[in-house]
């Protein structure tokens, strides 16, 4: 039995020494991130870095929100970067500080725990379309979805063990198109696929390598939608080879109400290579269960 943390979406809502104590309270033998820590905030990454749990970590579009922008684009957030970009790069600066954690086009094994972890592309905002041409030229030398798919797939080769795990920001393309689905457009216009083809399509290789596949994690698509307060995204699919897909990115993941923290972790359960169990899970302080919701469950 494997108990998995996956802390979604986190924009700089992360307190190390309660979030740590937490996470040692709930016994989990592995913690995932699925990116956007905060605004290339490099000092919120440090102390998730710090964290003295096994992970493993990829950076998402919040990561280099700064350093992917055009400065010519009508976007005024991305285009007042609040250092000199010519003096620094916070991106290279977070990848240092997470060296090998970072499996963005990479992987880390887990022989303890009979699994290794594969980064999707790092980085990314999902969609079919090849966005941020020159960041990944530059940075990894990938020049479109077929590359970038090819580095991927390099990566799950190298992995040790047979069962794996897929982490990404954005999750794969294929997963719905409704607003509500994991990763379904939900600004205007509403609805379409945000999911990245070359994540969907290293899935479907990985296959063909013999490689088992429980579980598929990513954030990026918020679970409250923008347009639509009548109900949440959908969390959970699956697929026909028994691989579950979650978007843990419940968002924010601290709520304070009358000087009260409440704090959301995505809670996996792993037994014999399979799912058993995915719930949403909501603390109350370091180690109170306020509330569980179960998301899948296969008992």
């Amino acid at each position: 039995m494997i108990k998995i943390a996956v802390v979604g979406d986190v924009h700089e809502l992360w307190q190390p020494i309660e979030d740590r104590l937490a996470l040692q309270a709930l016994g989990v033998d592995l913690v995932l991130f699925v990116g956007d820590f905060g605004n290339e905030a490099v000092e919120v990454v440090r102390a998730i870095a710090s964290l003295d749990i096994p992970k493993a970590i990829i950076l998402g579009n919040h990561d280099a929100w700064y350093s992917t922008g055009n400065p010519h684009s009508k976007n005024p957030s991305k285009k007042q970067c609040p250092y000199d970009r010519t003096k620094e790069d916070r991106v290279q600066q977070q990848l240092e500080i997470l060296g090998e954690t970072h499996v963005g086009y990479g992987w880390l094994d887990f022989p303890e725990l009979r699994l290794s972890v594969v980064g999707a592309r790092p980085f990314s905002s999902g969609g079919s379309k090849w966005k941020k041409q020159h960041f990944y030229r530059d940075r990894y030398g990938i020049n479109c979805f077929t590359e970038s798919t090819q580095r991927i797939t390099e990566a799950v080769k190298q992995t040790s063990q047979d069962t794996l795990i897929f982490l990404g920001h954005s999750g794969p393309w294929g997963l719905g198109a409704d607003e509500h689905s994991p990763c379904g457009k939900d600004w205007k216009p509403v609805g379409g696929d945000y999911g990245d083809p070359d994540l969907m399509e290293a899935i479907s290789k990985s296959y063909g390598m013999g490689k088992q596949i429980p579980l598929v994690t990513f954030g990026h698509m918020h679970h409250r939608l923008r347009h639509n307060s009548q109900r949440t995204r959908e969390a959970i699919a699956t697929n026909d080879m028994g691989t579950v897909f979650l978007n843990a990115a419940c968002s924010p993941r601290l709520i304070i109400e009358s000087d009260q923290t409440y704090r959301s972790f995505s809670i996996v359960t792993l037994e014999s290579g399979q799912v058993q169990q995915i719930s949403l899970l909501w603390l109350k302080g370091i180690d109170q269960i306020s509330n569980e919701i179960v998301l899948l469950a296969n008992n």
